[in-house]
């Protein structure tokens, strides 16, 4: 199955949304590094944007998290590195949310 044709007007369209939504993404994990948002608002959060983030990009993004204790996280609690924030089940949500903090109710 091949790619359709875009028009000039289609592609630049495109770019704009993928630009937006990788601002939008950059924004969260900002917030998540100083300490505004924690997991489990990043969880309960809607948006196309945050629902393709990449857990481990999530995880990185904790205070105190770094590549080798992100990836050591996500091996323990058994969730694909290429996992994104749509595709975790309930019982991953809650060993996420209490991993960093909080009940899972």
């Amino acid at each position: 199955m091949s790619l359709p044709e875009l028009s000039a007007d289609e592609r630049a369209s495109a770019l704009e949304k993928a630009g937006a939504a990788r601002s939008e993404r950059a924004e969260i994990k900002r917030r998540m590094k100083a300490g505004e948002i924690g997991m489990r608002e990043l969880l309960s959060m809607d948006g196309e944007a945050v629902m393709r983030m990449r857990v481990i990009d999530a995880v990185r993004s904790m205070p105190g998290y770094g590549d080798a204790r992100a990836h050591a996280l996500l091996k323990r609690l058994r969730i694909s590195e290429r996992r994104r924030i749509r595709g975790l089940g309930a019982r991953q949500r809650a060993a996420l949310v209490e991993e960093f903090g909080g009940d899972a109710s």
